[in-house]
């Protein structure tokens, strides 16, 4: 339809390279018998048309983002209040932790600022952040480095 008249639609993204890159990055998911979708602990409810032009969108689907998001065993982010403080993550593999901060370099470096317990983590003014906010907060070190 756009190569018969370019100027009746907008520059859409590609509708299916989000899909693709996830199967790409073996990624799996399954349905809810409540209409959820979970990609194997993140679970988002799909809406309406009507609703996804309202929302803005995810934008952040860049390799290096996505990169830093995959990672083996249990992984539990965040930051200091206010998102003034680095993005670190904790990861439970087999049972051994894994404390890292998120760096100017856009790796995952070894820390010893988490604490080990969630009391530990209020008195360091530390709050939760979901994977989504975590996406975020990569995307925006990214933007940033590539200034």
């Amino acid at each position: 339809m756009r190569a018969q008249n370019p100027t009746a639609l907008p520059d859409l993204p590609d509708l299916y390279e989000p899909l693709v890159l996830f199967y790409e990055r073996g990624g799996e998911f399954l349905r809810d018998n409540v209409g959820g979708l979970d990609l194997t602990g993140v679970s988002f409810r799909l809406g309406t048309p009507q609703g996804k032009l309202r929302t803005p969108g995810f934008e952040t689907l860049g390799g290096t983002v996505l990169d830093a998001l995959d990672a083996e065993g249990r992984i539990s982010y965040c930051t200091a209040a206010g998102n003034r403080g680095p993005l670190m993550r904790r990861r439970v593999v087999r049972g051994e932790i894994h404390d890292e901060v998120f760096g100017r370099d856009l790796r995952w470096e070894p820390t010893d600022r988490l604490r080990e317990t969630e009391a530990g983590a209020e008195d360091a003014r530390l709050i939760p952040l979901d994977e989504l906010a975590a996406a975020e907060l990569i995307g925006a070190a990214v933007d940033r480095a590539s200034r």
